[in-house]
Order: structure tokens, then sequence, then C-alpha cells
């Protein structure tokens, strides 16, 4: 898939996502205010807040489909992280907004019982989230998008507190009238988790951090592959939005020529890029094999 494409793709999900969330948005605000739904309401003021995190991702996807230029060597890529990390905080801050609102409920005893357009707009958000869900999550695992994993995550995090939400104010509507705040209540907490891991992972993409040790032990079989490798010295990978960064350090003949050492670590970056599309370079350091040499490094 050429790089156009990987990124056309990217913003036609977020997209969809976009309008989709404000739809629902307008529909739970109505229920809940006119359904007399402080869950169903609050599900709508998160709806509110996905804004944000939606908005951020397209600007994210934008910058980050800009190739390399010579302020930027490695490309524009961890625009997507630091996006996913504004939709982690974003989540946050919705999960702490609704856990606040539910305990001030409940201690002033201001609940209400809702009406019945306020379970459907739940039960038509479960169902619609869970759909974005699973439709953003494969197209970011298709091509490791951070951004749009993080707004698929999103997606998730709407569709586990709609259900909370459904419980709540349907057992309200039947004369539980505490189920209601109750319910969202819960939900922040499940709300925190998915922030939580949305926060790690692209924090441990800004940090550089190795990618999956499938990913790096099947880099290394295949360049050991190679004729004239004799053995791969040292791996390290980083992520740069969708595409990841290579280098490696390979072992080869110390009485090869630098023309026919050069032809094999390009047979080795070559066949890299045909094994993993999300690759987006591999730098390679070539190292004498079975001779004492030093590896410069100040980290």
């Amino acid at each position: 898939m050429q790089r156009h494409e990987r990124f056309s793709l990217a913003e036609r999900a977020i997209q969809i996502g976009f309008w989709v969330n404000a739809g629902l948005m307008v529909m739970k605000l109505s229920a809940g205010y006119f359904g007399r739904s402080e869950a169903v309401f609050a599900d709508g003021m998160e709806s509110a807040a996905d804004f944000i995190a939606i908005l951020s991702t397209l600007i994210a996807l934008r910058i980050g489909r800009k190739p390399f230029d010579e302020k930027h060597p490695y490309g524009h890529g961890k625009a997507e992280s630091i996006s996913a990390i504004i939709v982690a905080l974003v989540i946050f801050a919705t999960g702490g907004w609704i856990l606040v609102r539910s305990i001030q409920t409940i201690v002033s005893g201001a609940a209400q019982t809702p009406e019945a357009i306020a379970v459907a707009a739940a039960l038509v958000t479960i169902i619609v989230k869970e759909a974005l869900f699973r439709y953003s999550y494969r197209i970011g695992a298709q091509l490791q998008s951070p951004a749009l994993l993080a707004t698929a995550k999103d997606h998730r995090k709407d569709a586990i507190t709609s259900i909370a939400t459904l419980i709540g104010v349907t057992g309200a509507f039947f004369g539980l009238s505490i189920m209601d705040p109750l319910a969202a209540g819960l939900t922040s907490l499940f709300i925190f988790h998915i922030g939580y891991e949305t926060f790690r992972s692209a924090a441990h993409d800004l940090m550089d951090g190795l990618p999956s040790v499938e990913l790096v032990t099947a880099v290394t079989m295949l360049a050991e592959g190679v004729e004239g490798v004799e053995h791969v010295h040292e791996i390290r990978g980083r992520r740069s939005g969708q595409y990841l960064i290579i280098d490696l350090k390979l072992d080869m003949d110390p009485e090869m020529t630098v023309k026919r050492s050069h032809a094999i670590a390009t047979e080795v970056k070559r066949r890299i890029f045909e094994h993993f599309p999300n690759v987006g370079d591999v730098m390679i350091h070539i190292n004498p094999h079975e001779e004492e040499h030093e590896d410069l490094i100040r980290l």
C-alpha cells in the first residue's frame, strides 16, 4: 500500500467517526435533557469532548502525512503519538467530570426518573459505537496508526460507557432512580482505564520504545537469511506514526569490499521493506565478523 493510500484510508476512518459522533452527541444531549437522565446527558457531554480528540487526530494525520524535510529528517509521524496523548488526556478529563457529577447527584439526592427516550438513546449508542470501534480498530491495526488506534479505543470507551448507562437508565426507568447517577460513576472507572492504556502506548512511542519482540525476532531472522550476513549484531526500532524505523548492525566478512557489503545491506533493506509494509526506513551499520571492534555510543 502506497504512502498516500495509507494516510487517505486512515483519514477516511477518522472522518466517519467524526460525523457519526456528531449525530450521537446531538441525540444523547437531547435525550438526556428531555428524558431527564443524568447518565445519558453525561454520555452526550462525553461525545462533545470527543470532538476535541477526533479533531486533534485529524490534524495529526494531516501533519503526519507530510514527507521528511530538512528540519524533520525522520518525517512528521510523531504527530500521531502526540495526538494520542491528547486523546488520552481528554478521556481522563471526561472520566473525572462524569465521576464528580455523579457523586454530586448521589449526595444531593437529586436523581430523577428518566423517560423511555433516554433508554433508547443509550441502546442506539452501544450499537453504533461498537461498530465504529471494530471498523476503526481494523483499519488502525492494518496501518499500525497510533492516532487511529487511540480513536478506536475511544469508541470502545464510549460503547462501554453506554452499556453502564443503559443498565443505570433502565433501572431508574423502572423506579430505582439512584441507578442512573450510580451507573455514570462506575462508568468513569472504565474510562480511566482506557485513558491509561492509550496514554501508556503513546508515551512508549514518543520515548522511542522498542517494537514488539515478535517483530524484532522476525526482522533478525530475515536479515540473517541474506547471503553474506554472518550475524545480526544488534537491532533497534522506534515508531514514527504509522511507520517503524529500524536500526541494524550486521556482522560481515572483514575482507569484503565496500561495494559488496553495500549490495548485501541493500538486499537486507529490500527484503525488510517487502515483508514489513509499515517499516519506513532501515539504517544499517556493518561490523567485521569475529574481530574485536568497539561500538561507540554516548546514551
